[in-house]
């Protein structure tokens, strides 16, 4: 009698799916702090799979980590240029990063 076997998930196909993934570092300027943004990227990024994180910076701008696959980054890319209903994005760019992929989405 013949045994099938069923293929299991390597260590190697995990790295493949971590090279796979893209960082992006980001800054967004406006009305972005006391809107609620660094929450709302969060609940944003989770559901999407893009681990990273959200943190105020001294000159007001937000400054968001976002690490996952081109897709879901293109996603959420195109959230931030919009944020929440209550901020005002007056301009967002970013950067691609070599920062090592964080397991999950925080805010800092």
């Amino acid at each position: 009698m013949k045994k099938e076997y069923k293929a299991k998930t390597t260590v190697y196909q995990k790295e493949e799916e971590l090279q796979a993934r893209e960082c992006r570092l980001f800054r967004i300027e406006g009305r972005v702090q006391g809107v609620f943004f660094r929450e709302s990227t969060r609940r944003q990024a989770q559901p999407l799979g893009i681990t990273g994180y959200a943190k105020n910076m001294g000159d007001g701008s937000v400054q968001v980590l976002a690490c996952g696959e081109p897709g879901a980054l293109k996603r959420l890319t195109e959230w931030l240029q919009e944020g929440p209903p209550m901020a005002e994005v007056e301009h967002m760019d970013w950067i691609e990063s070599e920062s090592k992929c964080p397991e999950s989405f925080v805010i800092l």
